[in-house]
């Protein structure tokens, strides 16, 4: 099992090598990577929240139910993400490509799945559900989530994708329970 998984890492880190070193080595790489520090934080926690309560405060219709679904969809989210990370424990692309430096640094050791990625997606997953008219933005803007992730040298694209269904996941079970 563990030389199946070693070699399953080891095939996925090299495709993801090519990848991002194609991408952190375009010439504007640096300008990039400052448009993706913005995008990115757009996937940190807080804004949840603050979104979550403010449609349960303010959205007669359907705010609350939204709120409920976000945070069922997160305690189930979570641990899988963890358990996951700690599992695989696949190293940050720093950490795993000499040649390479992050532009930012990483809350964690690891990058698979990426976790801003999976929260996006569960975002954007439960808002299209409650709110359909939203998901022209909200599916493009957990794209541009993930691969900011990439952009800034924190995950390699492989992450962004689990990361994607892992969120996508979590998102349709808290559907299918509530």
């Amino acid at each position: 099992m563990n030389i199946k998984k070693s070699r399953t890492v080891e095939v996925m880190t090299s495709y993801d090598t090519r990848a991002l070193g194609w991408v952190v080595s375009r010439p504007n790489a640096r300008g990039v990577a400052q448009v993706a520090r913005v995008i990115s934080r757009l996937g940190d926690g807080p804004l949840y929240v603050v979104l979550g309560v403010l449609l349960a405060l303010f959205e007669v219709h359907s705010g609350r139910s939204f709120l409920a679904g976000a945070l069922l969809a997160f305690l189930i989210e979570l641990p899988v993400y963890l358990l996951l990370k700690n599992l695989i424990r696949r190293p940050r692309p720093a950490d795993a490509i000499d040649s390479l430096s992050a532009f930012i640094q990483p809350s964690d050791k690891f990058s698979f799945p990426s976790g801003h990625t999976a929260g996006a997606f569960v975002m954007a997953t439960l808002l299209t559900a409650y709110y359909p008219l939203c998901a022209p933005v909200v599916y493009p803007l957990a794209a541009m989530v993930g691969v900011s992730r990439v952009m800034l040298g924190v995950h390699f694209p492989t992450d962004i994708v689990a990361g994607a269904l892992l969120g996508l996941s979590c998102a349709f079970f808290s559907l299918f329970l509530f």
